[in-house]
């Protein structure tokens, strides 16, 4: 599966462990070495395109992915 980082900001992040809703990917933390994606960013509820609410985000890792569906991507973050 290929996908652009537009693509993947549009789609929502969800949590399998309790279905909670995480939000949207707002960046990626890539190995320019190996180009390999090491983790995904979501902004804490509250903000809006960076701009406003609180600076607070989630890291994700990569191996906390378990599936990139076509509308929402699915991570066990274990909470």
């Amino acid at each position: 599966m290929k996908a652009t980082f537009d693509e993947l900001c549009g789609k929502e992040v969800i949590n399998i462990c309790d279905g909670s809703r995480l939000g949207h990917i707002d960046d990626l933390c890539i190995d320019l070495d190996c180009g390999t994606i090491l983790s995904v960013t979501v902004p804490s509820r509250g903000r809006c395109f960076g701009l406003l609410g609180s600076a607070d985000e989630r890291v994700i890792p990569y191996n906390k992915i378990v599936k990139f569906g076509d509308d929402v991507i699915l991570v066990d973050t274990g909470s």
